[in-house]
């Protein structure tokens, strides 16, 4: 039986020069039907630590204080059966050789979410894919992205990858959940630390997975996904 699943994308030092060795792209999803149901119960959390409903999770935002109320969303995807996550982590983009592939940064910008999205794609559903706004080409990224993927799907009118389109994650509870997990890997893949709120959430999403957040998992892994891609895989 078929059904419409619903992406929400989010990165991490997604740019050439931004000084940040590690890159991470990160995704959760669910069926669509569900989408408001699950929108409503973060929004519920909110609400129960005193936050408004416009309030912004963001990974940026994290801190001890706080702590307790980060802890109660990793908990709720942690418990719901039907939200899942897939991250790549780029362990060094200062060693890419872009010339050697024939590629601009944009290009493999394209392929890396192609690597992250393509083995979650299957030809009996129906897919949407929101990703957060980050700057004013976003929309022309997705136009492409929308055509490679459609292209290595054999989707060429469109009834698999149904739209591909960028979202204000201010408007997305999912996104922003996105955001929350795209930032803890990418944290615990930077080696950082000092900051006691991150940490906690980090060794809660450790031991309640049992994934160590640096290696990758079995592809067949549903709930916490991940690759820690080497240069060179997938013809990237």
């Amino acid at each position: 039986m078929s059904e419409t699943l619903n992406f929400y994308c989010d990165e991490s030092c997604h740019l050439l020069n931004d000084h940040q060795k590690v890159m991470t792209l990160g995704t959760v999803w669910c069926p669509m039907e569900r989408r408001r149901e699950i929108s409503e119960r973060l929004r519920e959390i909110k609400a129960r630590h005193g936050l408004p409903p416009a309030f912004e999770v963001k990974w940026g935002k994290v801190s001890p204080a706080k702590a307790l109320f980060y802890q109660d969303w990793l908990d709720f995807f942690l418990d719901d059966d039907d939200l899942h996550f897939r991250a790549v982590v780029v362990p060094d983009k200062s060693v890419l050789n872009h010339d050697g592939f024939g590629q601009t940064h944009d290009d493999w910008y394209h392929k890396m979410y192609f690597v992250l999205l393509s083995v979650l794609l299957k030809p009996e559903n129906r897919h949407r894919i929101y990703i957060d706004l980050k700057d004013t080409h976003s929309a022309r990224k997705m136009t492409k992205l929308h055509e490679v993927l459609c292209n290595n799907a054999y989707d060429f009118d469109r009834k698999i990858i149904e739209r591909v389109q960028v979202v204000a994650s201010h408007e997305s509870e999912l996104v922003q959940l996105a955001d929350l997990l795209v930032g803890a890997v990418s944290y615990a893949n930077r080696d950082l630390s000092g900051n006691a709120g991150k940490e906690q959430l980090i060794a809660r999403l450790k031991k309640r997975t049992n994934k160590h957040l640096t290696q990758t998992t079995l592809l067949k892994e549903s709930k916490m996904n991940l690759l820690i891609w080497k240069g060179g895989e997938a013809g990237v």
